[in-house]
């Protein structure tokens, strides 16, 4: 079956002027996209084009995005994941920035902002940067530890826009997870997200993977760019594929190796990575786990 065949592409709204395309992947989440969407719009400091990717939607999101004449849309019957939900979305996508949101997030006052700052002050193309999520009962060292709320009907908002700005954080070494942004020239370069991790766990560090052959050594996490993030709720629903052992096969090295020794991921930022210098157990360690990935292999066959 060709997934291809089945999405469609609805570009609708006047993009002129927009800073960001901002890709959104939704899998029957209504009320979290709504929640997303209305967040952009009242805490956005520029005008962006939204591109939802619509899988399914059979729980009344198709309906009700069509129903909304400023956002653009592509959908799929069947859920595609995000790898090609992403990859549709930034076919219809006309600016020059390309910025990944769950739809599970609540983009908080000038996230925006900061990350366009952040992008003039670099000066060049070759950038990958993160938003800063705020989680409840986080155990991730890029995001920031706040609960204000588990779903949408917990969610207190007003809570966290009065506390929002104090909640310590620094900059961070090491984006790789959305929200985030890349210039569209780079994406393009590097094809987007593989689809061969579909429908998408270890998409992400893939992605950065991509462009750090590509030359690309600044991957920031800008702390002043939050979002409130409720938490995997379509990852909880999927079934899931192999994506440690694809990046292993792929790269010939375990993703933590990657986020870890080449980005230092969550650690305060201190300028663009270098090549990284690995202790003497952890190509052996790389090693075992090449061999354990080709034995997936020939089990399966």
């Amino acid at each position: 079956m060709n997934i291809e065949n089945q999405i469609d592409y609805f570009k609708r709204s006047n993009s002129d002027n927009c800073k960001f395309s901002i890709l959104i992947p939704s899998w029957n989440n209504l009320s979290y996209l709504k929640l997303c969407l209305d967040s952009i719009a009242k805490n956005s400091a520029f005008k962006h084009q939204v591109i939802v990717h619509v899988n399914d939607g059979s729980d009344g999101t198709l309906d009700w995005v069509r129903s909304q004449p400023l956002l653009d849309y592509t959908h799929s019957a069947q859920n595609v994941g995000v790898c090609y939900a992403l990859n549709a979305a930034a076919e219809i996508s006309t600016t020059d920035y390309i910025v990944f949101m769950n739809d599970d997030m609540y983009a908080c006052p000038g996230w925006d902002e900061a990350l366009f700052k952040e992008i003039e002050s670099i000066g060049h193309n070759y950038f990958f940067l993160s938003g800063t999520a705020i989680e409840p009962n986080t155990s991730i060292n890029c995001a920031i530890n706040g609960n204000y709320g588990t779903d949408v009907k917990s969610f207190d908002e007003k809570k966290l826009l009065h506390e929002v700005k104090g909640l310590a954080k620094n900059d961070w070494m090491g984006s790789t997870w959305p929200p985030n942004v890349v210039h569209k020239t780079i994406w393009e370069l590097v094809g987007g997200y593989s689809i061969e991790y579909t429908p998408g766990m270890y998409s992400d560090p893939d992605f950065s993977m991509k462009l750090w052959k590509l030359g690309v050594r600044h991957f920031k996490g800008v702390s002043a760019s939050r979002v409130y993030h409720f938490g995997s709720l379509s990852v909880n629903r999927v079934v899931k594929n192999e994506g440690y052992f694809e990046f292993i096969r792929k790269w010939g090295m375990t993703s933590s190796t990657f986020t870890k020794y080449y980005l230092s991921r969550g650690k305060d930022f201190t300028g663009p990575c270098t090549d990284p210098v690995f202790p003497a157990m952890l190509n052996l360690k790389n090693l075992f786990r090449r061999l354990q990935a080709a034995m997936k292999i020939v089990d399966a066959t």
